[in-house]
């Protein structure tokens, strides 16, 4: 990655508010008191500036674009189901395909950016998926379905592989976190708003005409997108280099507690996913019965996900990082045992705890994971997307083969496995922090001995300050 683009992606993968506040507080507004040439921050985007609303409206249109075809079947597993006569774990395909496809391409279509483009690549990615869109009502199988969405998800994964760049590039760091706000939000509100749409046009249409009217709503906030998304003034082109691309992954799969937060985000993932795709033919089926637009409408429930993500910040203040996955793996595996439960209520109540829970273990892991990479942050965080995608497609298919072979219950006690793995990792990284603590605290004291016995012996104590400390990483 080039250092232009590479370190506009640092700026926002490595800080807080604060920090990106602190950093833009040290960039002098004129190079010299005489001077009235603008800085490059000065030339960035922000609130107020002509353009940034289109920019960050365009950004949001993309995010509801993505995600509201990612997992558009999810919610019709059902009727998809009773049309193609197979079992929900055959069905299931149709969402793990799409996902799985996505994280595959992540990382190798983030470094295609850095070569044509961001907004580029988000325009092909956009244009491609929506064309496969239109196509998908019309599958004559299950096995086209399955391929044509594999082909949907891959083209998708150009968008996050590119726009937090675009952002992090084109926007003042002071009105960087609000801009990726609100490309979150279209995350979110995509995915949510294309469970709720398919699900009551599903209901009086079919799934197929369902699917074709969430592919003319997407070809609507793609084209919406490429007319207001503004050029990039800040986009330096740079030459592929496979061969440092491939060190600064090795890098990463090195690092003991990156690893671990690709674990924790893909087993937070496969627990979310399996719930998910498998809830609606638990609640269409007896005892619940529930017709087919007010199963979509559960995934409204996705809003609990936005306030745990938002609360997640004040928890690790409170609670450090690993007091926060430890309360979000038992808010997980709560909400998955009430779900047990032979009536409506209880099950919902189970939903709102099992997404807060995922929510929020999601948003500390993914946000450790920049604070964690000390160089690559860009395939930092496109790792852990990749991670977190594998969950997606592993706990679909699991989720409805589970469900398939012992109901709602095997469906849990898959999650519950899942969270405990999320346990069993975290305490892995408090085992490695004490460690840490005593390694440091040994160094400490020779650190002490040394001072103390070179009172006359000068150059006892630079020897002594010098020594190197071995301490392992949480």
């Amino acid at each position: 990655m080039p250092a232009a683009s590479t370190g506009a992606v640092a700026r926002f993968a490595g800080s807080t508010p604060a920090s990106a506040d602190a950093a833009a507080s040290s960039v002098p507004a004129v190079s010299s008191p005489a001077s009235t040439e603008p800085t490059d921050e000065d030339r960035r985007r922000a609130p107020g500036a002509p353009g940034f609303r289109r920019m960050s409206f365009a950004l949001f249109l993309a995010g509801v674009a993505t995600f509201a075809l990612l997992y558009s079947t999810q919610a019709l597993l059902p009727l998809i189901s009773a049309d193609f006569a197979v079992g929900a774990g055959d069905a299931s395909w149709t969402v793990s395909a799409a996902t799985g496809a996505l994280a595959l391409f992540v990382l190798p279509l983030s470094a295609l950016s850095e070569r044509f483009g961001r907004r580029t690549l988000m325009t092909v990615s956009l244009a491609v998926a929506v064309a496969v869109s239109l196509l998908i009502p019309f599958a004559p199988s299950l096995e086209a379905l399955i391929a044509l969405r594999a082909v949907q998800g891959a083209a998708l994964a150009g968008v996050p592989a590119s726009a937090m760049a675009y952002l992090a590039e084109e926007v003042r760091p002071r009105a960087l976190v609000a801009a990726i706000g609100l490309f979150v939000a279209g995350n979110s509100i995509g995915g949510m708003s294309g469970r709720v749409v398919t699900g009551w046009v599903a209901q009086e249409w079919g799934w197929r005409v369902a699917l074709g009217v969430l592919g003319l709503l997407a070809v609507v906030s793609a084209a919406a997108f490429r007319a207001l998304v503004p050029a990039p003034r800040h986009f330096t082109p740079a030459p592929l280099s496979p061969r440092a691309l491939g060190r600064t992954v090795r890098d990463h799969l090195a690092d003991p507690l990156l690893r671990r937060l690709y674990a924790i985000g893909a087993l937070f993932m496969t627990v979310f996913g399996a719930v998910y795709t498998v809830i609606g033919y638990r609640l269409t089926e007896a005892p619940f019965s529930l017709p087919q637009g007010v199963v979509g409408s559960i995934f409204l429930v996705y809003l609990v996900g936005t306030v745990s993500s938002a609360a997640a910040g004040r928890l690790v203040a409170r609670l450090g990082r690993r007091g926060t996955l430890y309360l979000a793996g038992g808010t997980t595996s709560a909400g998955l045992l009430l779900s047990l439960a032979g009536s409506l209520i209880p099950v919902l109540a189970g939903l709102v705890l099992i997404t807060a829970g995922f929510f929020a273990g999601h948003a500390v892991a993914s946000a450790a994971v920049s604070r964690t990479a000390t160089h690559g942050r860009a395939q930092a965080s496109a790792l852990y997307q990749s991670a977190y995608y594998l969950g997606s497609s592993a706990g679909s298919t699991l989720g409805a083969l589970a469900f398939h072979a012992g109901g709602w219950a095997a469906a849990v006690a898959l999650g519950l496995l899942a969270v405990t793995g999320v346990v069993a990792i975290t305490l892995l990284g408090t085992r490695a922090a004490r460690v840490e603590q005593r390694v440091r605290r040994d160094a400490a004291v020779a650190r002490g001995g040394a001072v103390r016995s070179g009172s006359g012996q000068g150059g006892s104590v630079r020897a002594g300050r010098a020594a190197p400390v071995m301490a392992a990483r949480h």
